[in-house]
Order: structure tokens, then C-alpha cells, then sequence
């Protein structure tokens, strides 16, 4: 009696062609985002008021932001191309409220 062939699969599994920095990087960005945490939530109890707390806060998420975006997004690993479709609309986003602002803030103070 001759045996069923059996068929070799040529598919392959996702985990096999994706690239995954060691496990020393993800702990040393996790320390970093604590960080960056703990200087947000210094800023908010120094008092700081105005335009300088929005800043630094915004820069330090910005910073956060960055950071999870390529490390655990992993876009640090993919095309360029990729990492512009995603971050270009942040950065007209950011254009668009920075442009914006000046407007918004003229209105407030006629009221």
C-alpha cells in the first residue's frame, strides 16, 4: 500500500521574519519612559504656569511618544517610507494647532 504524500507547508510564521531587539533594550526604554514620566509629573507639582508647563509637558510626551513608537510599534525596524506615512500627519497635526493657536488665543481675549 504506498503512503499518503504528505505536503511540506511553505508558509511561515510571522515571528520568523520580524525583527525584535533583545530583551536589555525594551527594559532600557521602559526606564527611560519612567523617567520621562517622573519629569512630567515633576513639572506639573513645581507650579509652573503658562506657556512654559504646556511646553515642557508637550515636549516630554512628544518624547514618550517617540520613544513607544519605535520601540514597541517597532518603526525603528521598518522602511522609511512606513515611518513617514505615520509620522507625517503628527507633525502637520502639530503645524496645524501651532498655526492655529494664535487665533484661538485672540478670541479668548476679545471675550
Amino acid at each position: 500500500m504506498e503512503q499518503p504524500m504528505v505536503q511540506q507547508s511553505t508558509h511561515h510564521s510571522e515571528a520568523e521574519g520580524a525583527v525584535h531587539a533583545p530583551i536589555r533594550t525594551y527594559l532600557v526604554v521602559w526606564g527611560w519612559l519612567f523617567v520621562l514620566s517622573a519629569l512630567a509629573y515633576f513639572v506639573d507639582i513645581a507650579h509652573l504656569t503658562g506657556w512654559l508647563k504646556t511646553v515642557l509637558l508637550s515636549i516630554l510626551a512628544l518624547m514618550k511618544a517617540g520613544l513607544i513608537m519605535a520601540f514597541f510599534m517597532h518603526l525603528r525596524f521598518e522602511r522609511l517610507s512606513l515611518v513617514y506615512a505615520i509620522v507625517a500627519p503628527l507633525i502637520l497635526l502639530i503645524a496645524m494647532v501651532a498655526g492655529l493657536v494664535p487665533d484661538g488665543v485672540a478670541v479668548w481675549l476679545r471675550r
